[in-house]
Parts: C-alpha cells; structure tokens; sequence
C-alpha cells in the first residue's frame, strides 16, 4: 500500500494548488501563490471626491504626486482607479477617455497622459508592480536616437544603402507607439502618514515610459483570506458555537452512556439549568402578579355587604319566639 501513497496524494495536490490560483480577488487586490500572502490595494487609492468634499475627514482631496527633482516635469498618478482632478483636454486622447486618466504630468502649458487606469496589479518574480498604458502618443526620437536608428538602417545587408524617406521612414512614421508607466511597490512598515509615498526613478531614453517607486505598508502583504468576511465579533461568535455544541454533545453522550440518564436528564448539568429555569419561572410570576395590582378593574355596582350584626339580632329574636312558644 506504501508504494500507492504519492499516486493518491498527487490528485489532492493539485485540486489544492489549482484552488489556491483560481482563488477570486476583487478589483487592486492579488494573491501570490508563492509565499502565500494577501495584497489588498485599495486602502492607497484616492477615492473621488462627492460635491468636491471629502467622503470621510482622513480621506485626500488629491491625487498622488511626484516630484522629477532634476528631471524637468513633475507626475500626478493614482492607484488602481483614475485621478480625481478635473482634466479637460489631453494631448492624443480622446475626449470620452480622458476620465480614466490614471497618471499625468504637464509640461508646456500642455497635459500629458502617461497611462490609463487599471485595477489589475502582477508580480515580476517577486516584486509587486502595476502597469498603466494607453497613455498620449509618444513624443519623436531625439537626434541622438534618431540619428543612430537611420544609421542602423542605411545598410540593407548587401552593402547598399537604403533611401531615406524623411518622414515616412517606418522609426518616424510609427504613431501606434502611446506613454506609459510602471509602478514598483516597496513594502515600507513606516510609512503611516501619508500612507504611500511615490518617487520617480526616471523614464526611457525616447521618454515613452515613466518608472516608479511607491513605499506603502499596503505592499507588505499579509495572511488574511481576501473571501474572508467575518469580523472579529463574527470569529468569536463561531468559537462561542463550537463551544456549546462541544459542551452540549459530549455532555448528553456521557449522561446517556455513563450515568443512564434518559429524557431531560441527558442534559449536562441538568439540576443546575432545572434550578435557573426554576428561579426565572418564579420571578416572572412575581412581576406579572405585582404589575397586576396596577390594572384598572372595570367599574359598575358591586353587592352591598350584609350586616351581620342585624342578621345575628334577627336570629335571636326568632330563637326568643321559638322558646316563648314552646313556654306556652
């Protein structure tokens, strides 16, 4: 039978693994199979604004932002949900897609999208990261770039050059080609207040892509089941229920089996709960027959009480007639 073990353990294995992966996660949150552990975003995201006030008092009323330092533009981004500063005109987006801007910066009087919202944060190994595209068309090659991509192509392999087209070379032509950005969470226990702080580390050389660096307690991740949605009253109301029952059944199992008990008495600790039901059942009636005194009786004529003083005078005078007759 030992040689049998693995084949059926194998099957378990892999309905468990294939559970674990295919557990489902609500929007900005994900589960890594690897160590195990929850990430929950959404307590780093700015919620908008309701009638250009705060929903709570701790709330922001804006978006992240980053400062280029020595580069000459400076981001506004949100996470997992676009930025709730008005925007009105975009450079290369479309009108009915400028709400879901996620990421931004302006330069030259000009707004610039650097990548539309997502709510769908990966792992790269093993570092957290979030991906936003679709931003505003990228800018054309400088010349340093451009200049070393025409030489590239000048030699079509057999020693002849190819001609050159100016603007409809397929480099400078290429318009598919749209901004975007790339966020790498830091698991950082002390960043408290505010709760995530962004830092641009740079962008690609023809600045088509924009990389981050967000530290936030929100990237260390925990042990928590996203499905999970009993508080802590709920956790300790179903221990206080296994309790009872574990006090209930194996309470009658030993009265029954043990003592011989039968009916009632197959509870545990029956003349303890006999006695409490007892004492209840006497105060109520105590209370409901004071209260009692309390309720008007209904009025209306009532029997006059009879003297008995007369009735006892009556009596002796025909006791008296009696014995005079009898005299007689």
């Amino acid at each position: 039978m030992r040689q049998y073990l693995p084949a059926t353990i194998l099957p378990l294995l892999l309905s468990t693994a294939l559970a674990v992966d295919s557990k489902p996660v609500k929007p900005c949150q994900i589960y890594n199979p690897i160590n195990g552990n929850f990430y929950d975003l959404n307590s780093i995201t700015v919620q908008p604004l309701v009638d250009h006030k705060k929903a709570h008092k701790d709330d922001r009323d804006e978006s992240w932002h980053a400062r280029g330092y020595d580069y000459d533009k400076n981001f506004t981004m949100n996470f997992c949900a676009p930025v709730i500063e008005p925007l009105d005109d975009v450079v290369g987006v479309k009108s009915e897609l400028v709400k879901n801007v996620s990421a931004f910066y302006t330069h030259g009087g000009l707004t610039y999208s650097i990548g539309q919202a997502s709510a769908e944060p990966m792992f790269r190994g093993r570092k957290l990261v979030m991906n936003y595209t679709g931003g505003s068309p990228c800018d054309e090659p400088s010349e340093r770039l451009r200049s070393r991509k025409l030489l590239d192509d000048d030699d079509d392999g057999e020693g002849h050059d190819k001609p050159h087209k100016g603007k409809d070379h397929k480099y400078l032509g290429e318009t598919s080609r749209r901004k975007s950005t790339l966020i790498s969470f830091i698991c950082d226990h002390e960043s408290l207040a505010p709760k995530a702080h962004l830092s641009f580390l740079g962008a690609s050389p023809d600045e088509c892509t924009y990389f981050f660096e967000a530290r936030s307690m929100a990237a260390c991740g925990g042990v928590i089941d996203p499905q999970q949605s009993l508080g802590p009253g709920g956790v300790f109301g179903v221990i206080f229920l296994i309790a009872a029952a574990v006090y209930l059944l194996g309470g009658i199992a030993y009265q029954r089996t043990v003592m011989h008990q039968r009916g009632w008495r197959q509870l545990p600790n029956y003349n303890l709960w006999a006695g409490i039901f007892g004492f209840v059942h006497d105060i109520f009636v105590i209370l409901t027959s004071s209260c009692a005194r309390f309720i008007p009786r209904r009025r209306g004529y009532n029997q006059l009480p009879t003297s008995s003083r007369g009735r006892g005078s009556r009596e002796e005078e025909n006791g008296l007639i009696d014995q005079y007759d009898d005299d007689m």
